[in-house]
């Protein structure tokens, strides 16, 4: 099962099973591709608007990225931590979500 953890000192850290750690690195990775991609087009001097629909691509799979390690929060941490009586973790989340939602 998936734990988060809060050290004496320092930022809150979790557990992630190889699976998810997997999951999560493959997009951020084809992000980075996409990223680069982008870094190309603009290096040669490509039409604004193809670099524009490729950005969008990109927010869509950050995006992608965020619903999908929030949901996993929402199940493992904040489910935790309710369960554990530490009712502060719904304050962090809807701040998170504030965040996500700019």
């Amino acid at each position: 099962m998936d734990c988060c953890h809060k050290p004496e000192h320092g930022h809150k850290t979790k557990e992630r099973s190889e699976e998810e750690i997997k999951k999560l690195l493959n997009r951020l990775s084809r992000i980075e591709g996409q990223i680069r991609g982008i870094y190309g087009m603009v290096e040669r001097g490509a039409y604004c608007t193809d670099i524009l629909v490729q950005s969008a691509a990109v927010t869509a799979a950050v995006n992608a990225f965020n619903k999908e390690l929030l949901a996993s929060h929402i199940r493992t941490c904040v489910a935790q931590d309710i369960r554990d009586g530490n009712d502060e973790v719904i304050d962090e989340l809807v701040q998170t979500l504030q965040k996500l939602m700019k």
